[in-house]
């Protein structure tokens, strides 16, 4: 069953390809459904510049919003973790718990 994270963003694939060291796994992209001679068959979505990826709260890159299917970039090194700081403005929210206020009768 897929793991949906806490936190990820979408992100152009026009930016995340400006990282020096980004490669893709292209065959873990989504699959789409088409049509071979009269067939529907599933084929893996080819990426292309007006695509968008999401980047996960572990920095992994998926081609949807579960942090452990489809994964396209997986080499977390600091180099990388930087360039999704300064670069991308990458930053995991930080959430104050809620303090309910209870009325008394």
């Amino acid at each position: 069953m897929a793991t949906m994270g806490k936190y990820c963003k979408a992100y152009s694939i026009k930016k995340l390809r400006q990282f020096g060291q980004w490669t893709e796994n292209a065959e873990n992209t989504r699959k789409e459904k088409k049509e071979v001679d009269g067939n529907q068959v599933e084929v893996n979505r080819t990426l292309t510049e007006n695509d968008f990826l999401y980047l996960q709260e572990n920095y992994v890159v998926t081609d949807g919003i579960f942090k452990d299917e489809n994964i396209i970039f997986d080499n977390v090194t600091p180099e990388w973790k930087e360039f999704c700081h300064k670069k991308l403005a990458f930053e995991i929210p930080v959430y104050e718990p809620v303090q309910l206020q209870t009325s008394v009768n």
